[in-house]
């Protein structure tokens, strides 16, 4: 039996371990992406189409900067687009409908929840915390079949995202695949890809979390 100390220690949950994708899963990053990679147009004289850019998040920033930048550039712009990206991105960011009545859920059963993001790490925090997202563990620069290494360390028993490759990382870790509509990627998609469960969005969460825990 558990005792009271290991009740109260966040290290020993007495419910699910949830891991989450960020953008568009937890907070809707588009408005800040969008004026971050304008930023970066400005900076560097080379054309981005933004409009575009913010269509098809999820992956790592490089796969989206070899559609404007030649191979050898990459880097450096990848090192300036997460160096400017403070200054434009984090206050124009909006928590996704829902979002803090499911962090509430996941502690309400005893459980963490875990953020498991490509982005560039330092940058996820800033917007966690600007946005109050109580997240009880944050891991960036992770995708796809990458972010379940780290699913399994936190023992995460449930992945939630928005995008074919968040299934995929939830299928790596052998955690139960919950897909969101509210991505780039919609029901069809994510069910062909193998979600287990597809919901609307994460008002859509508490509930289905509290019939997942009381099964």
């Amino acid at each position: 039996m558990a005792s009271m100390a290991d009740l109260q220690d966040p290290t020993h949950p007495t419910g699910p371990t949830v891991g989450f994708d960020l953008d568009m899963t937890l907070i809707d990053s588009r408005p800040g992406i969008h004026a971050t990679w304008l930023a970066l147009s400005e900076r560097t004289g080379t054309y981005v189409d933004a409009d575009l850019v913010v269509t098809r998040l999820g992956p790592p920033l490089e796969t989206e900067l070899a559609h404007w930048f030649p191979a050898e550039r990459i880097p450096a712009m990848a090192d300036l687009y997460r160096e400017m990206y403070p200054t434009h991105a984090i206050t124009g960011t909006l928590p996704m409908p829902g979002v803090h009545e499911t962090i509430a859920a996941v502690h309400a059963a005893g459980g963490r929840a875990v953020v498991v993001t490509a982005k560039y790490e330092p940058n996820a925090k800033l917007h966690l915390q600007h946005l109050d997202i109580a997240a009880d563990a944050v891991v960036g620069n992770l995708w796809a079949e990458g972010k379940g290494e780290a699913l399994r360390e936190h023992g995460a028993s449930i992945y939630v995202g928005d995008h074919v490759g968040d299934v995929r990382g939830a299928r790596t870790a052998d955690a139960l695949s919950v897909g969101v509509t509210t991505g780039p990627c919609d029901a069809t998609e994510l069910r062909a890809a193998g979600a287990d469960v597809i919901l609307a969005d994460l008002t859509e969460f508490p509930a289905w979390l509290g019939r997942y825990v009381r099964a």
